[in-house]
């Protein structure tokens, strides 16, 4: 099913901004009747700067607020982008972002324990962008976790082993914003990270532009569309 925007029944100067109705959206999934005892997992797709990230960790922060420390958890797949010495070694380094640069498997297999595992405490990766290299432990499901947000670019890919990953997800929202706001993201993500700016734009049309294609194949796939770029003032997606 694939559903964008606000519900046509509420008055236009009442209606919540983007985050708020994600939040209302997420919550429901943990309350939802009939709902099987265990773990939710939601995941969040969409191209490179759209704002992922940025949502994941508010509806992480807003869930814990609602329903108590730990309640949910945040699980990057940036964490399992390769390292950039096996990168080089592969010969991969200006491809970074694209599909074969992550451990696939690896997410798949955290994914899962994810899933069967609620007795022990379970470690997830992160992304540094200051080391441009993922980092390990980060992030922590607690087995009391009820829900965990994970997100990627590519959790909507028709390939394996993506598609083995899609399964366990109960929603997959496509996170989206204008192409020209994203641009300006990338940019400014680049450069922060200290490349010059020629360098940057380079890396954004020969690398990011080509995987956010790839991304942006999957939208009508996604249950629910979030526009980021909707978002009130207060939650400045990144």
């Amino acid at each position: 099913m694939h559903v964008e925007g606000t519900p046509s029944t509420t008055p236009a100067t009442e209606q919540p901004d983007a985050a708020t109705l994600a939040v209302t959206r997420a919550l429901a999934l943990l309350h939802r009747p009939g709902r099987a005892v265990g773990r939710t997992v939601l995941g969040l797709t969409g191209p490179p700067a759209a704002g992922k990230s940025t949502l994941a960790r508010h509806l992480v922060d807003e869930i814990n607020r609602h329903e108590g420390p730990d309640t949910a958890a945040y699980l990057p797949l940036d964490g399992f982008h390769l390292s950039n010495a096996q990168l080089d070694r592969l010969g991969l380094r200006p491809r970074k972002g694209a599909p074969e640069t992550f451990d696939a498997l690896g997410y798949l297999a955290l994914l899962q324990r994810v899933t069967a595992d609620r007795f022990h405490d379970i470690y997830a990766p992160d992304f540094d962008r200051t080391l441009d290299e993922p980092v390990a432990a980060r992030h922590l499901v607690r087995p009391h976790t009820r829900l965990v947000v994970t997100e990627g670019n590519y959790l909507a890919s028709p390939a394996t082993p993506w598609t083995d990953a899609r399964t366990l997800l109960r929603e997959l929202w496509y996170v989206d914003a204008d192409p020209t706001t994203r641009d300006a993201r990338l940019l400014a993500r680049h450069t922060a990270g200290g490349q010059a700016e020629t360098a940057a734009r380079h890396r954004i049309d020969t690398n990011d532009r080509p995987n956010a294609a790839q991304v942006e194949s999957t939208r009508s796939t996604c249950d629910w569309v979030v526009r980021t770029d909707a978002f009130a003032p207060g939650v400045e997606p990144a």
